[in-house]
C-alpha cells in the first residue's frame, strides 16, 4: 500500500446537513455515516447474501454491461500490455447473474473478477431510490450503482461533480488534484477503459523506475477509506484511483455539473482543439493560448462593445448555444 500521509477532511453528518456550501467544495471531504441508514447499508452489514437478495428484490430484469477479468489481474480492469485493448471483457448480462457470479466467487482467490459500472439506478431499479436515497441530492441528472467483488480502477478525472456512497462492502479512494496530470502519466485519451483518460501506474506495484514524477503527485495525495454508510465528495476534475476492497462492494453515486444542462462538453473541445491547434507551429500555438486565455479561461468584459452585439461573448444562453451547436456541425461535417 502506498505511503499517503494526508487523509481527506472527514465530516459526520446527516443528509439533512448536506449544503450547498460542502456540495461545491474545491477539495474532497468523506461525510462519515451519511447513508447508514439506507436499508441497503443495513442489509450489506448482516451478510453478503442479504444484501445480494436485497438488490434482486428490486432489479427489474433490464441488462447490464459486465466486464469481467481473470484471476491473474488482481482486479485491476485495465489495458492490455500493448494498450491497444483491455484486459477483461465487456458482456451484455443479467445483473441477477452477476450477482450470483459474485457470491460464488467470494473467498476464492482464484476467480474471475466481476464489476458492473455507471450502471443507471433510474433504468434498472428504479424502486430502489424510493427507500435509499438522499434527498438534498435526489433532483442530480444521473444516478449509478456500481457492484462488483474486488478490483481496482486506475487514476481518472469525471468532468461532474460526485458524492459516492459506499453501501456494502469498503471502498478506497486515492485523490491526486487538478494539477497533477503531469505527474500521474496518463494513457490515451481515445482509447481508455471506462471512458476518462487514466493513468498508467499501478498503485499496487509502482515501477519508480518508469514512472519517476509519480513520487511528486503522491506528496499531493489524499486518502480515504470508507466503510459501508459512508460517502464521499469528490470536486470535478480531482483525479480518484479506487479500490473494492471486500467479496462484495456496491457504490451509489450522484453525479451533477454546476453549470446549464445545455453547455458543450469540455472534452469535447479538448478533442477539437487536438484537430485545430496542436499541430500549428509553436508562436501559432503560442498565438492562440493568448486568445483562449482572453476570452475563456479568463474572459475579460467586452465593454469596449456595446452590450447588444456582443454575441457569444456575453453570458451563454439557451439559445446561443443551439446556435453555436449549429455553427459547429456545419463547420465539423465540411
Amino acid at each position: 500500500m502506498l505511503n499517503i500521509k494526508q487523509q481527506v477532511k472527514q465530516l459526520t453528518i446527516s443528509p439533512d446537513e448536506l449544503t450547498d456550501e460542502l456540495l461545491t467544495s474545491t477539495t474532497p471531504l468523506i461525510f462519515k455515516g451519511l447513508v447508514k441508514d439506507w436499508p441497503l447499508v443495513k442489509a450489506s452489514q448482516s451478510c453478503d447474501i442479504e444484501v445480494i437478495d436485497y438488490i434482486k428484490r428490486f432489479y427489474n430484469q433490464n441488462p447490464v454491461k459486465a466486464m469481467i477479468a481473470p484471476a491473474n489481474v488482481a482486479g485491476r480492469f485495465f489495458y492490455n500490455e500493448t494498450l491497444d485493448g483491455f484486459n477483461y471483457t465487456r458482456k451484455t448480462t443479467q445483473l441477477d447473474t452477476v450477482l450470483d457470479q459474485i457470491a460464488a466467487a467470494a473467498n476464492d482467490d482464484k476467480s474471475d473478477s466481476y464489476y458492473v459500472g455507471s450502471a443507471s439506478i433510474n433504468h434498472i431499479m428504479p424502486e430502489l431510490r424510493k427507500h435509499n436515497d438522499i434527498d438534498k441530492l435526489s433532483d442530480k441528472p444521473i444516478v449509478s450503482a456500481w457492484i462488483g467483488n474486488q478490483s481496482r480502477i486506475a487514476a481518472h478525472y469525471d468532468v461532474t461533480d460526485n458524492v459516492a456512497c459506499v453501501a456494502a462492502g469498503k471502498r478506497r479512494f486515492t485523490l491526486f488534484p487538478p494539477d497533477q496530470l503531469d505527474n500521474l502519466y496518463i494513457g490515451p485519451i481515445d482509447l481508455t477503459p471506462a471512458g476518462q483518460p487514466a493513468s498508467l501506474v499501478d498503485f499496487e506495484n509502482v515501477d519508480f523506475d518508469q514512472f519517476p514524477k509519480f513520487n511528486t503527485a503522491l506528496e499531493h495525495a489524499q486518502l480515504a477509506e470508507l466503510e459501508a454508510g459512508d460517502a464521499i465528495f469528490i470536486p470535478s476534475m480531482w483525479w480518484h484511483h479506487v479500490e473494492g476492497l471486500s467479496d462484495i462492494n456496491v457504490l451509489v453515486n450522484y453525479w451533477w455539473r454546476q453549470v446549464d444542462h445545455f453547455l458543450g462538453a469540455p472534452m469535447d473541445a479538448l478533442n477539437h482543439a487536438l484537430l485545430a491547434i496542436k499541430d500549428l507551429p509553436k508562436e501559432q500555438r503560442n498565438a492562440w493560448r493568448d486568445i483562449f486565455e482572453h476570452y475563456v479561461f479568463d474572459p475579460k468584459e467586452a465593454t469596449h462593445i456595446p452590450q447588444q452585439q456582443r454575441g457569444v461573448l456575453n453570458p451563454i444562453d439557451e439559445l446561443t448555444a443551439r446556435k453555436l451547436r449549429a455553427i459547429l456541425l456545419n463547420k465539423l461535417n465540411r
